[in-house]
């Protein structure tokens, strides 16, 4: 019965080959194919368009149902005096949109483009670039970022790294052009074994010799490619047990390592920002820079509160305990937000999903930050978020991006719309009121002891409490949105 089954069977899957390969063969074929075992040029490169049947895409407006349009994000429109596009400012990140497979913990990549052979090599790497560039081109975006070895393989010596890297940077500064530029670049100390033990925090000196020469190259493609800030993310500095680490020794090793970089940033020309990217945990039990207040307090303990901004992500935020907007009004108020990671996590999940921002009233929130912040020039948003895993269409891609565009580009419409409205600053104004008296302004001088406030105490007596009006605020918040 079973021999009987497979011979039905075998005629079907035969058939069903076959229109498969039909199928195939009518789309537009890459001229190259993805083995690279056929008649292509010398140097294996693309030909034709990575993207076809993708147009540029464009502004249609909150009525439009094209999943290609931009709704809410319109690049030039002015928003309280300032172009859309310069308050955002932009960035595609090349590891998850190009090195992005789908893979987890649980399972095997569930994509691979249409571009991809299946290696790391070298002329694989500049076909994503050119990929790369086409994206940003249709996208309508004009800065991009990466860590020097998702664009460029890594190699037996440091000296076959760095020639690689150079090569491919040589390409993408010739795709660039004149008006496109990294956001920013960094180093990655965190997915190779020898960082096990971190980067600038490890137990071995020959690991942290190894992370200053990577960084000291990625600095200076960096500079190289026009790159407007440099990014630290210590993804494994920090420690699994306390019981094998002299954190307070890891500690001033981190600052040792962050002085060196400030110094070469210095002696290269390099004016970008150097910005530190805080994270709880993940890989790391606990890692150094645990949320946006601790990477402050660190910063000015070894003195390097001047040289450093920091560059928020969201779901980093949710991962430390916080919300976004806390942890961009901390990094605001101590004079440090730099750049955001625009992204998102799953509040059902407890690590770092790296989704795309979709929720307005989170969105909004942030953006009135910004606003505050004067904007985030220099820096600015880039897309640490990647497709889901089940999303494996090369239009997602596009999909996913205009979505996290659309989201902030609409916060931004709703923070103006609070700004300009005014009556959520005025019910601020009115809780704190009393303190715009004779003694609420000596308190804030510090020029009231403790000897005139306990007389004021025993002439007021009992203090009357109002009320916070937290309902009314969020009331006048969601009727923003």
């Amino acid at each position: 019965m079973l021999e009987m089954k497979n011979m039905k069977l075998g005629p079907m899957l035969l058939l069903l080959l076959c229109l498969n390969i039909v199928s195939s063969s009518v789309g537009n074929a890459p001229t190259c194919p993805a083995d690279l075992g056929g008649d292509c040029s010398d140097s294996g490169e693309w030909e034709g368009e990575f993207f076809p049947g993708i147009p540029k895409i464009k502004y249609e407006g909150p009525s439009s149902k094209n999943p290609l349009a931009f709704k809410w994000y319109n690049a030039d429109e002015e928003i309280l005096g300032k172009k859309m596009k310069d308050w955002m400012r932009f960035s595609v990140a090349f590891w998850h949109t190009f090195r992005g497979n789908g893979g987890d913990p649980f399972g095997a990549p569930t994509k691979t483009w249409p571009w991809e052979d299946g290696t790391n090599s070298l002329a694989m790497a500049k076909r994503r670039m050119r990929a790369n560039f086409e994206f940003i081109d249709k996208l309508g975006v004009d800065r991009w970022c990466f860590h020097d070895r998702d664009i460029a393989p890594d190699g037996k010596t440091l000296e076959e790294a760095n020639a690689n890297l150079d090569e491919v940077v040589a390409l993408a500064k010739e795709l660039q052009g004149t008006k496109i530029k990294p956001l920013w670049g960094t180093a990655q100390l965190f997915m190779h074994p020898r960082y096990m033990h971190g980067g600038a925090t490890s137990s071995e000196v020959g690991v942290y010799v190894y992370a200053a020469a990577q960084v000291k190259k990625a600095m200076e493609v960096t500079h190289y490619l026009g790159g407007e800030n440099y990014v630290f993310w210590g993804g494994r500095e920090g420690y699994q047990t306390l019981l094998n680490t002299d954190m307070g020794r890891e500690l001033d090793h981190l600052a040792r390592f962050l002085e060196a970089a400030v110094a070469y940033k210095k002696k290269i020309g390099f004016n970008g920002t150097l910005l530190i990217e805080p994270k709880p945990q993940e890989p790391t039990k606990h890692q150094y820079d645990w949320d946006a207040a601790t990477t402050a307090n660190f910063l000015r303990k070894y003195g390097l509160i001047g040289e450093f901004k920091l560059n928020i992500e969201c779901n980093h935020a949710t991962l430390s305990g916080h919300s976004c907007h806390h942890e961009l009004e901390t990094a605001r108020l101590n004079g440090l937000l730099g750049n955001i990671d625009a992204n998102t996590g799953d509040p059902q999940i407890g690590w770092d999903t790296d989704q795309f921002l979709t929720d307005i009233a989170e969105a909004t929130n942030v953006m009135i930050s910004v606003i505050r912040n004067g904007g985030l020039a220099p820096g600015g948003f880039n897309f640490d978020a990647k497709l889901r895993r089940e999303s494996t269409d090369v239009e997602d891609l596009f999909i996913a991006h205009i979505t996290g565009m659309d989201t902030l580009a609409r916060g931004l419409r709703n923070a103006a719309k609070i700004i300009e409205d005014g009556s959520l600053a005025e019910l601020v104004r009115k809780r704190y009121e009393s303190f715009d008296t004779e003694i609420g302004a000596l308190i804030e001088a510090g020029k009231a002891d403790f000897d005139l406030l306990e007389k004021k105490a025993k002439e007021w007596g009992e203090p009357k409490v109002p009320s916070a009006k937290q309902e009314l605020a969020e009331m006048i918040f969601q009727c923003a949105l």
